[in-house]
């Protein structure tokens, strides 16, 4: 079976088709969050530090750092980027001990954050544009690390999904001839806002069967993208991650402070046999009966791990 490392210091994650769901934290990203790009750009991690601290509590595995701010100041990300990467990498790795995930679009970000991160992150992200293939390709050889391949080409994404699967497939021929195996490429097939697409949903499940069926490879999203537009999104998108993982995706970029989706993530692992003897799902239950109670879902899953004796550290903690 498929399966794709990725590592900090001190901690081993496993994302595989016999893995329970890899969830990866989307927090730390200031597109779209106009606050956090201001306090970046004035030197104020406080919002980063938080974020870290409480998608790692609620069960995110891996958390994916994007440094993706324009400054008002300089609006060359070329020259901004790579270094606020390093000092987010810094930052967040003093803080959690879960593996990264290095999250631009400026190749020169991704490598500044390759060399600032200590084990096996993972790299966010190439895609099937030529350009991007030639600069990327070369870096995940160089660090021995996996990439998240995302399934869009020089002609943009397509709408149909069988143009987006040969883009998945050039993308692993091309990364073999770099020498990277196919256990070290993660597609993203790309989910559709079910809200224009009515048909999104049946795509990308019958993408990630033949993604996995034909080439062997572990796949991830944008969760939140099947809602966007919707009302109600996170009942969306509860129904839509435990539907995803039956079709067979192994993993998610998404936002694990909402107690509804991990919820139905816990209960899809459940239901896959990949949670051993119910332990998972049992700690998340006594974590909703707290929620129920008035706390946090953040303080509550802190307590729930506390309560087990669970850690966070340790020596090549399995994921």
């Amino acid at each position: 079976m498929t399966r794709t490392v990725v590592e900090s210091a001190t901690r081993t994650v496993v994302i595989g088709f016999d893995e329970p769901f890899c969830v990866i934290g989307e927090r730390i990203n200031p597109t779209g969050r106009k606050k956090l790009a201001a306090e970046l750009e004035a030197g104020d991690f406080s919002t980063v530090e938080k974020d870290a601290l409480e998608q790692v509590a609620c069960g995110a595995m891996v958390l994916d750092v994007n440094a993706g701010v324009v400054y008002n100041s300089n609006p060359n990300p070329n020259e901004t980027e790579p270094p606020l990467m390093t000092k987010m990498i810094e930052l967040v790795q003093g803080l959690v001990d879960v593996p990264l995930c290095i999250d631009s679009s400026v190749p020169a970000a991704l490598e500044a954050g390759l060399a600032a991160t200590s084990g096996r992150p993972l790299l966010n992200s190439v895609t099937g544009e030529e350009d991007r293939l030639e600069a990327i390709l070369p870096l995940v050889k160089k660090y021995n690390v996996p990439v998240v391949a995302i399934s869009n080409d020089d002609t943009g994404i397509s709408e149909d999904p069988d143009v987006r699967f040969e883009v998945a497939k050039k993308i692993v021929e091309r990364a073999a001839d770099f020498g990277i195996p196919a256990h070290d490429i993660v597609v993203d097939p790309l989910v559709m806002p079910v809200g224009a697409m009515a048909s999104a949903g049946q795509q990308v499940f019958a993408l990630v069967r033949r993604l996995r069926a034909e080439l062997g490879v572990n796949t991830t999203c944008g969760a939140s993208n099947i809602s966007f537009g919707l009302p109600n999104r996170h009942g969306v998108n509860a129904a839509f991650l435990p539907m995803a993982i039956g079709a067979g995706m192994t993993s998610a970029i998404m936002n694990p402070v909402r107690a509804v989706e991990m919820e139905a993530i816990r209960a899809a692992n459940l239901l896959m046999n990949h949670d051993a003897n119910g332990g998972a799902w049992i700690r998340m239950a006594k974590v909703l009966d707290a929620v129920k109670e008035g706390a946090s879902f953040a303080d509550a899953s802190r307590a729930a791990t506390a309560s087990t004796g669970g850690r966070r550290g340790g020596r090549r903690a399995r994921g």
